[in-house]
């Protein structure tokens, strides 16, 4: 069982359970080696633990080894995680913790060449083939997905036209000049490419557009049918996660369209208990947590995601699904692709000369792209204008979260208190 093949499909496709399941423990037993010998949070972890590599018999046996956080990363920020000489890592990406520090990723170059065939394998998996031209609206830069799209169309034979995120116009404009056969874009802004076609009195299904490829965010069945009604194409979800890999971690299929597929020959996953962190057996919801078996440069045990999902069986592909992301076991709002915390608003909010600790996020999904308000006191000591506090907050929360927001400056006590947890994010009235 090779994994040399074409990067548009590789035999362990159709690898059957008994070779996955093999390919896994070596893989497995390789990568907890790897991770103990090269990484001191690894080797005090699992030592903590009482466990090393040699103890894992089965895969059962994953189970009795320590988890990975999102704390964990950002407690050996930077660099701490590599397990490979800084000399080696050829790339970093980064998205925000609830800290307000990022939490790194390194890349050798041979990772970077497995991200890319994975995403290869999933834009074929989608429905992409050599030859076609992908449209990629998804963010360049420290973000995953811009460039995690981009080596894995260029991977698979496309040509890639890389926009990035923005510019409305501009990109309806090279979609109806270029004529691509993929976008690969979030689903809400796809919405509005949608709307922006609309309003130049376009069809927009007359465009050249037939595969959707839409990660980032959350989204439901409810939105695919919406787009694929309007929009005239096959609308697919793909899964990945910065910590992990990026995307490309999981693909749904264009034949079936029933759950990402997860590329188990390069992810081990589990369902676990959110609460007690214990296994649950497949079918069973929990929170989702990953092992990457072939990550060189920062090894990721047992990551635990967050992301709220239970395992499947194989359909288009033996490898098992997941079920469509259903939500965060945190308090993590994803906005136009960015991860956004009520801690990193709240940091923000302390920055302003003249505003209270209090504040309260609303969150308003009417439209196409989700919206916040960030609802905030000023200090009863200040004299500065509402106007002026307001701008002071909305670029601190644009320049360091990446996101905008609007503000709205309320008298002394308006925000609602609390006598036990504070309710930070509310609903839109």
């Amino acid at each position: 069982m090779s994994n040399t093949g074409p990067a548009h499909y590789e035999a362990v496709e159709s690898a059957s359970i008994d070779e996955l399941r093999g390919l896994q423990l070596a893989r497995l037993r390789e990568i907890l080696g790897h991770a103990y010998d090269r990484v001191d949070h690894y080797r005090r972890a699992f030592d903590s633990a009482g466990v090393v590599p040699a103890d894992l018999q089965d895969l059962h046996d994953l189970a009795r080894f320590p988890f990975l956080t999102k704390a964990d990363l950002r407690d050996n920020y930077p660099f701490g995680l590599f397990a490979v000489p800084r000399s080696e890592v050829v790339r970093v990406h980064a998205s925000s913790g609830t800290t307000g520090k990022p939490t790194v990723v390194g890349y050798t170059a041979g990772d970077i060449d497995v991200w890319s065939r994975l995403m290869a394998r999933s834009i074929y998996a989608a429905g992409g083939r050599p030859g076609d031209i992908a449209h990629i609206a998804y963010g360049y830069g420290l973000f995953t997905g811009g460039l995690g799209a981009h080596y894995g169309a260029e991977t698979l034979g496309c040509m890639v036209v890389p926009v990035s995120g923005g510019q409305t116009e501009r990109q309806v404009t090279l979609i109806l000049d270029f004529e691509p056969r993929i976008i690969l874009v979030t689903p809400s802004y796809c919405l509005n490419l949608i709307d922006e076609m609309e309003g130049r009195g376009i069809d927009p299904r007359s465009c050249s557009l037939e595969v959707g490829i839409f990660g980032a965010e959350p989204w439901t069945d409810e939105l695919r049918a919406e787009i694929e009604s309007r929009l005239g194409i096959h609308a697919v979800d793909i899964y990945g996660l910065s910590e992990v890999m990026g995307p490309g971690v999981a693909q749904e299929c264009v034949e079936t369209k029933d759950g990402p597929t997860l590329w188990e020959d390069h992810f081990y996953p589990e369902i676990v208990d959110p609460g007690t962190g214990e296994p649950l057996p497949d079918g069973e919801f929990g929170e989702l947590v990953l092992t990457a078996l072939t990550k060189r440069g920062q090894p990721v045990i047992r990551y635990r995601t967050r992301d709220l999902t239970r395992l499947l069986p194989g359909t288009a592909r033996p490898m098992r699904r997941i079920e469509r992301i259903s939500g965060r076991s945190d308090d993590m709002l994803i906005v136009r692709g960015v991860n956004v915390f009520p801690s990193q608003i709240e940091a923000e909010v302390l920055k302003v000369d003249g505003l209270t600790p209090h504040f309260q996020i609303e969150v308003d999904r009417s439209g196409n792209l989700a919206q916040l308000t960030v609802r905030v006191e000023r200090s009863p000591s200040t004299h500065r204008p509402e106007d002026d506090l307001a701008g002071e907050l909305a670029g601190h929360v644009k320049g360091n979260i990446g996101v905008t927001v609007d503000v709205v400056v309320a008298e002394p006590g308006a925000v609602p208190r609390s006598a036990g947890k504070a309710q930070r994010v509310v609903p839109s009235e």
